[in-house]
């Protein structure tokens, strides 16, 4: 691979140059960090970002989000410490989720063999009744299905059927 020259290329943030450096600026202040703000101050910071945010929100200390406008939380759900969302594509959590301390949702990535590493997104859907445990990655493109567990340390490169808990690196069923 050889990076030099390389660019974001046309890839679109989706908000002006001012907004996004306005998030960054009040990511540092009031997220990244571990003071213990009221959860719906920080939920009306991302409300005020245009991210969609429903009746019942957690959002815990050191949380980093990428893109809020791209983000979409139903009603009560939990987002733990040290979660980090990578919302170059849009991110949709629906209602009743837990997602557990330090676990990473990113969607989006590279394209490894392109001369330009060219930048790729794809959405992560996590449907109503699922639990994201600590420490698991979820990638761009996978779909959580409802009422279904991501273990602890788990890597999930696909979709997970619905009412079913995956395990592992790659996350697989479990047995």
């Amino acid at each position: 691979m050889n990076l030099k020259g390389y660019t974001i290329g046309n890839f679109d943030r989706g908000a002006s140059k001012g907004k996004e450096a306005l998030w960054y600026f009040v990511r540092f202040l009031f997220f990244l960090n571990y003071t213990p703000l009221p959860s719906s101050f920080r939920v009306g910071l991302l409300r005020l970002f245009g991210a969609k945010m429903g009746n019942g929100v957690v959002v815990r200390n050191n949380v980093n989000i990428s893109y809020p406008w791209r983000l979409t939380v139903g009603d009560d759900v939990w987002i733990g410490d040290d979660v980090m969302i990578i919302s170059h594509g849009s991110v949709i959590i629906e209602s009743s989720v837990c997602v557990s301390q330090r676990a990473f949702l990113c969607a989006g990535s590279h394209r490894f063999h392109s001369p330009g590493f060219d930048l790729v997104t794809k959405p992560i859907i996590i449907r109503r009744g699922s639990w994201i445990a600590s420490m698991a990655f979820v990638a761009m493109g996978v779909e959580i299905g409802p009422d279904s567990m991501v273990g602890a340390g788990a890597v999930v490169l696909k979709n997970v059927p619905p009412g079913t808990t995956v395990l592992g690196n790659p996350a697989v069923l479990r047995p």
